[in-house]
């Protein structure tokens, strides 16, 4: 049995086989992108020859995870898509960081293998984050969701065919109809031109006051004065999630923003519950799982991103 606040450096699926059944509250996680970088440790998920065969050893780690997810247990993934190449560069480093960000040899990426994938064509966009999800809800996960995470400081692109792209996803399972999501916790301001439209009260005349086909009538359509109506201060947390990369110097070119992983937890695990990275990377999940009173674990084949997991657990930062 493994202990709880602990990050330990071994393959995610052989630590979650260690795991009790039904014992996790919430899984957060962002693995390796396919063929985007090498991050030079043997067994690493992320270098494999396709998309399909990528999928396919992401789903047997998901499939562990189902097992040691509690009933009403959630899972946030993110991932993201990448485009299928001429197979006319192979393998190369980033001329801008040859030793990774920091000149840390462990972090020394290769980036993109750019294949050629048998039945895509060159350009074609890949799809790898719905193939995932569909592979996933077939497994028999609850695809509950896609978030979008936009980022507003997005890497550039030069590209001059198609718009820069400037989002990742993030999907929400659930391992039942029924589950643990405290939307309360993340609940957003509601929208000004709302509060003002509040104030004026409604007409008798609104067209919205009957509300559309097969559906009731929101309260804030209902006649009324502007008076009498309660206007309120909060809403549900829109799918669309504005939250700027924030790169962290000690090393890891992925790094999680805490402000992705913070609404994940809040809505997703009650206090005292236990969070799961199996790809913990730079330790954003422990780190802020810690932070909001929750228990972490997680798993990191890497172990110079053992001791930045362990830094900025012990910091905070």
């Amino acid at each position: 049995m493994l202990e709880l606040n602990q990050v330990y450096n071994m393959d995610c699926l052989e630590g979650l086989k260690l795991l009790d059944s039904d014992s996790i509250h919430c899984c957060i996680t962002s693995p390796p992108y396919w063929a985007l970088r090498n991050y030079g440790v043997s067994g690493q998920i992320g270098q494999e020859n396709t998309p399909a065969e990528y999928v396919e050893r992401l789903c047997a780690v998901f499939f562990e995870l189902y097992r040691i997810l509690r009933p009403d247990g959630v899972f946030w993934l993110n991932i993201s898509d990448t485009y299928c190449g001429t197979g006319n560069k192979e393998d190369y480093f980033d001329p801008k960081n040859p030793k990774g960000s920091l000149a840390n040899e462990f972090a020394g990426q290769k980036k993109a293998k750019n294949n050629r994938i048998p039945g895509i064509k060159p350009k074609d966009l890949c799809g790898i984050p719905w193939q995932i999800a569909f592979a996933l809800r077939d497994m028999g996960w609850y695809l509950r969701q896609e978030i979008i995470w936009e980022k507003p400081n997005c890497m550039p692109e030069s590209v001059t065919d198609r718009c820069v792209k400037s989002h990742e996803s993030v999907f929400l399972f659930a391992k039942n109809q029924r589950y643990y999501f405290d939307y309360k916790a993340i609940q957003e301001p509601v929208a000004q031109s709302t509060i003002e439209r509040a104030k004026r009260g409604v007409s008798e005349n609104n067209k919205y006051v009957d509300g559309a086909p097969g559906q009731t009538a929101q309260s804030i359509n209902k006649p009324c004065s502007a008076l009498s109506l309660k206007i309120p201060q909060k809403r549900n947390r829109r799918s669309v999630w504005s939250i700027p990369n924030q790169p962290l110097k000690e090393s890891h070119y992925a790094s999680f923003p805490r402000a992705l992983v913070e609404p994940c937890i809040l809505a997703g695990c009650p206090t005292g519950g236990t969070v799961l990275d199996p790809f913990m990377g730079s330790g954003t999940t422990a780190m802020t799982a810690k932070l909001l009173e929750r228990h972490y674990i997680g798993f990191e084949l890497n172990p110079e991103y053992i001791k930045i997991c362990e830094k900025r657990i012990k910091e905070g930062k």
